[in-house]
Order: C-alpha cells, then sequence, then structure tokens
C-alpha cells in the first residue's frame, strides 16, 4: 500500500498507509507494529484495500478514519471541519504564546472548525477559558466531541457563533481572539486539490470574491470583544498578509506583525488592541428575547 501511494504522489505515504491500516484493522499503531507478522484476515485487508482505493480516488486519510493529531491532541474529524494541517501550528504557536502573557486569560477560537488551536491553547496555558465560537452545528458537535476526548471540559466551551455578524454581549470580552478564518477566494475554489475541492466543507474555505470577507468583519468587530491590551491573531492565505495588515490598522490596532511558515509562506497576522482604546460600539445582542432592542457598548 505504501509503495502505491508513494507512486501515486500521496504526501507522508508512509503515515497515510500506516493510518488506513490501523483503522480497517482496528488497531492502535503500536499494536499494528507488535502483530505485524500475524496472519492478515481477508475481511481485514479487504477493508484496507477500499479504504486505499478511496484515498487514492482523493478521500483524505482524515476523514476515512474519522480523526487525526494536531499539536499532539487526537482530534475527532467529521466532513464537517477542516482538517487541521501543519500550517495552522504557526498560528497556534502564537496564541498560546499571547495566552501565556496574561492570568487566567479569556480566549476566543473564531471559526473554530474541529476546536483544534483553542483547545492546543487551553492545554498549553491551564489557567487559560477558552471559547469555541463556530457556526455550523454539526462542527459544533465535533468541538463538544474534542473537548470531551481531551479531558479538557473544564476550561473549554462551544457556543454557535457566526463571524460575520456583530458580537453578542452576551460572549463577554477577552484578552485573545484567534482565528482561521475561510479564506480562499470564490472563484479559486473549484482549482484546489480534488482533496480539498470534492471533500472540505465549502462553508469552511469560501472567503468571498477577494477572500478577505471575514477579516473585514473580524477587524471591525474584534475591538468590541477585546479586552484593552488584547491581542488578535489570524491565520491568512497567500498574499493577504498586506491587506489584512490595512484592515487591522484601520480598525485601530497596533504593533502589527506577519509571521511565517516553514515553506517561508506569510502564514498569520497578530495585532494587539491599544490599552487606550476606547470608543462607542456597534455590539448587538444577538440573543431573540432582544432582537428588537438598540444597545451600544462603550470600552472602559
Amino acid at each position: 500500500m505504501r509503495q502505491r501511494f508513494r507512486n501515486a504522489g500521496v504526501f507522508d505515504p508512509t503515515r497515510a498507509a500506516r493510518e488506513l491500516i490501523c483503522s480497517a484493522s482496528g488497531k492502535t499503531g503500536e499494536e499494528l507494529i507488535r502483530d505485524s507478522r500475524l496472519y492478515v484476515p481477508p475481511e481485514i485487508e479487504s477493508a484496507a484495500e477500499d479504504l486505499a482505493a478511496r484515498h487514492l480516488a482523493g478521500e483524505p486519510v482524515a476523514y476515512l478514519i474519522g480523526e487525526w493529531e494536531f499539536y499532539g491532541l487526537p482530534l475527532d474529524i467529521s466532513k464537517a471541519v477542516l482538517i487541521p494541517r501543519p500550517d495552522t501550528e504557526v498560528l497556534t504557536a502564537r496564541a498560546i504564546e499571547a495566552a501565556q502573557n496574561y492570568d487566567e486569560p479569556r480566549v476566543l477560537d473564531l471559526c473554530a472548525g474541529s476546536g483544534c488551536i483553542g483547545l492546543a491553547v487551553a492545554k498549553h496555558v491551564p489557567g487559560a477559558r477558552v471559547l469555541l465560537g463556530e457556526y455550523d452545528e454539526d462542527a459544533v458537535k465535533i468541538c463538544r466531541q474534542n473537548i470531551r476526548r481531551n479531558g479538557l471540559a473544564a476550561q473549554v466551551s462551544v457556543v454557535r457563533v457566526d463571524a460575520r455578524e456583530k458580537p453578542s454581549r452576551q460572549l463577554g470580552e477577552f484578552d485573545v481572539i484567534v482565528s482561521n478564518p475561510p479564506y480562499i477566494p470564490t472563484a479559486d475554489i473549484d482549482t484546489l486539490d480534488i482533496s480539498v475541492r470534492d471533500h472540505e466543507p465549502r462553508l469552511a474555505l469560501d472567503g468571498g470574491a477577494d477572500g478577505l470577507v471575514f477579516y473585514r468583519r473580524i477587524a471591525a468587530d474584534a475591538p468590541w470583544a477585546l479586552l484593552p491590551g488584547g491581542m488578535l491573531l489570524l491565520e491568512i492565505g497567500c498574499g493577504q498578509a498586506e491587506a489584512v495588515s490595512g484592515l487591522l490598522t484601520a480598525a485601530g490596532f497596533e504593533a502589527i506583525r506577519i509571521y511565517q511558515d516553514e515553506a517561508g509562506l506569510d502564514r498569520a497576522v497578530e495585532a494587539r488592541l491599544p490599552a487606550a482604546f476606547r470608543q462607542e460600539s456597534p455590539c448587538t445582542d444577538n440573543t431573540s428575547e432582544s432582537s428588537t432592542a438598540t444597545a451600544s457598548c462603550r470600552r472602559s
């Protein structure tokens, strides 16, 4: 199987083969190595061949086995969420470092998907209280599963939030907001690799005509969900660093920095809300009970 994957140009064919065989046999990696010389029943061989064929046709391993690892955390994965990628470790590392600068920080992981970033922050910052904000109901379920799976229920909760709308006052305020929002321009989605285009959720990919729809909304609204001196961290796509930095500057953020991934590509933007930030807020309470009410919030 590994050789077939290598010949087909599969990324990391050894890992792909191991994960699929483990899934077909119901064994862990350690058990697979231990039992490697044992006879393989026909039904397991058949199941492994079926998984291999599906992977060669473009279906990602994480969706085939229903789980993946990110930043040392085991995660449940479904087609409702993006598969966590090494590129996002840059953003995650910066979010962890930012949270460590506060005592018992409140952290919002917006557009949380599987919850991978927020859960990693909670794991590495024991005093943190993390809220996973996610719009898709099926993704919210995956977040809940991953909170339980990693034993982080005392630190992490999840709420259904649409990042394209003004923040609800009920969310409270945060020391750190981190987000890996949809950022692929709509017209570019059909040009993506089949494993992404045909299998990953379009809702989590589509950033609008120019890929910046979510950044505009987050830049405008984040100041009303951040405490003065709070940090905003965003993952970005290729060529978006200058545009996103401009949006943050226009929204009043300072100390803007760009971070590269292992390939040397701009991958994350970090910005700080000034400690003296004070302005009338457009934030609203999106609950049905107060949908007719008009309110403004002031940063003190």
